[in-house]
């Protein structure tokens, strides 16, 4: 059932990272010109396509730590500090974004292109990302503890098998 799993989560991964280099390379460039025919002023346009593909490379930065992890899963090595790297990154990865997102709300609240209520909608997004940097950052702690566990074990074992 866990090889099932990793599987799984390996191919959504796989096509999440396509789409998101599709979107990069294909999306980006037309969103830019899409802008650029709806006269948007460049103090929005510009922000605007740095804040997105920004965006796309924490989602990116975000699978590939999730990809690694779910190798260590897959060596039974998860319980060991290698992976309190990727877990940092991935903290880092999710506060930078709502970090972006809430960039994207000052961006577009001057004039009145963009509904009051959406900007707020947009701070309400942002926040909900530092909530789950903050929910990953509970599962990092969880993990070190485990990690203690396991070396804890692993030592009494050994003690165990020099009694015996």
């Amino acid at each position: 059932m866990r090889n099932l799993t990793v599987l799984a989560l390996r191919v959504v991964i796989a096509f999440a990272l396509a789409g998101s280099l599709f979107v990069q390379c294909v999306m980006a460039p037309l969103l830019w010109i899409d802008l650029v025919e709806a006269d948007a002023p460049p103090g929005v346009r510009v922000p605007f396509v740095v804040i997105f593909v920004l965006g796309l490379v924490t989602l990116q930065v975000c699978a590939v730590c999730v990809w690694r992890l779910l190798t260590m899963v897959r060596r039974e090595e998860v319980f060991t500090p290698a992976a309190f790297r990727w877990v940092d990154v991935i903290i880092g990865a999710i506060a930078a974004a709502a970090v972006l997102v809430f960039a994207l709300a000052v961006v577009l609240a001057p004039g009145e292109q963009v509904a009051p209520g959406i900007v707020l909608l947009i701070c309400g997004a942002a926040l909900v990302l530092g909530g789950i940097a903050l929910i990953v950052l509970l599962l990092r702690m969880l993990l070190a503890q485990a990690v203690d566990r396991d070396r804890e074990a692993r030592r009494l074992r050994d003690e165990l098998d020099e009694v015996i």
